[in-house]
């Protein structure tokens, strides 16, 4: 099985509802996600609202450029990574993965 390669590019974000918003727009998360952790970790476990085939191939989302946030909000950030964790725990076919280099 070949996964569907997804890049969530968090340069520029400064907070918990940029963080969010991107989630939502790289996923392709339907306008009914809550923005808030627990909807964040119920979307990536759902391969019902995995974007486009990702469902029958598997997910593979890879973080960019997150160290920025990951200094400005530390506390965010250790929730959302263990929210990733968490998610890809559940789901068999989600993989979640921090690209090291290129990051600011």
């Amino acid at each position: 099985m070949t996964d569907r390669v997804v890049t969530l590019d968090l340069d520029g974000v400064t907070d918990k509802a940029g963080l969010m918003d991107r989630c939502a727009a790289a996923l392709e998360l339907p306008g009914w996600f809550g923005r808030n952790w627990d909807a964040l970790a119920d979307s990536l476990s759902d391969q019902g609202v995995w974007p486009g085939d990702a469902a029958e191939r598997g997910l593979l989302v890879v973080v960019r450029n997150w160290r920025a946030y990951a200094r400005a909000r530390p506390g965010e950030w250790e929730t959302a990574q263990e929210v990733f964790a968490q998610a890809a725990d559940a789901a068999a076919g989600l993989t979640v993965a921090l690209a090291l280099g290129g990051s600011s």
